[in-house]
């Protein structure tokens, strides 16, 4: 049992050497592993107690990573869809709302640089806006050049 706990322990330390991994990630990566029920949770407990597991960084590493390209409804799944605590993910997402305008307008820049100069072209940019996640008030304003 002490080998293969360790090498539990050892396939998680691996896996967060490379980025940070919510608890849920961990065991939906690592249960293939297991060779006895509840070896994995009591791997997983002790590293989250020593700090190796922490939920707020890993809303803050998805945060650093992503949210100057996508919308805010984008960082939401990514976040929901590594089994964080739901007041996380809404607090994380609450102070992405107030900075989306800017951060599609930057994205859009990047892209298109200019306006479209036709329906189609404004419809081309909206569709882009929109796949990055972000919100079709911020799409309509970006598109049409509207200030803040």
């Amino acid at each position: 049992m002490g080998f293969q706990a360790l090498s539990l322990k050892g396939r998680a330390l691996r896996l967060l050497a490379g980025r940070e991994h919510s608890r849920a990630e961990l065991e939906r990566k690592l249960v293939a592993h297991e060779t006895e029920p509840g070896e994995l949770a009591r791997a997983l407990d002790e590293l989250q107690a020593k700090g190796f597991i922490n939920e707020q960084r890993v809303v803050e590493s998805v945060l650093y990573r992503r949210a100057s390209r996508l919308g805010a409804s984008r960082v939401k799944q990514e976040l929901q869809a590594k089994g964080l605590p739901a007041e996380a993910v809404a607090q994380a997402v609450a102070g992405l709302q107030a900075t989306e305008l800017e951060r599609a307008r930057e994205v859009w820049r990047k892209k298109f640089a200019e306006p479209a100069s036709d329906a189609a072209g404004r419809a081309k940019q909206m569709r882009f806006l929109a796949s990055r996640g972000f919100s079709p008030e911020a799409i309509r304003r970006v598109v049409r050049g509207e200030d803040d």
